[in-house]
């Protein structure tokens, strides 16, 4: 279960389009977010390849740098 305060704060970060967003998850991996996001429940859907979405659970992340564009 994630924290409402994260998911809000998460929820403003990548519903605003200024911003990059990388995240680094509690697998070691690391995902770059590109501006086609959005936060849908408890996860974040985004589209590395155009047509093919990919979710990530807002409970994996450890980390989010945030980079204005």
């Amino acid at each position: 279960m994630v924290s409402s305060k994260f998911k809000e704060q998460m929820e403003r970060y990548v519903n605003y389009r200024g911003i990059d967003i990388i995240l680094h998850l509690k697998d070691g991996s690391i995902v770059e977010l590109d501006k086609n996001r959005r936060l849908v429940g408890e996860e974040i859907v985004y589209f590395p390849q155009k047509a093919t979405p990919s979710k990530i659970s807002l409970t994996m992340i450890q980390k989010a740098d945030l980079f204005v564009a």
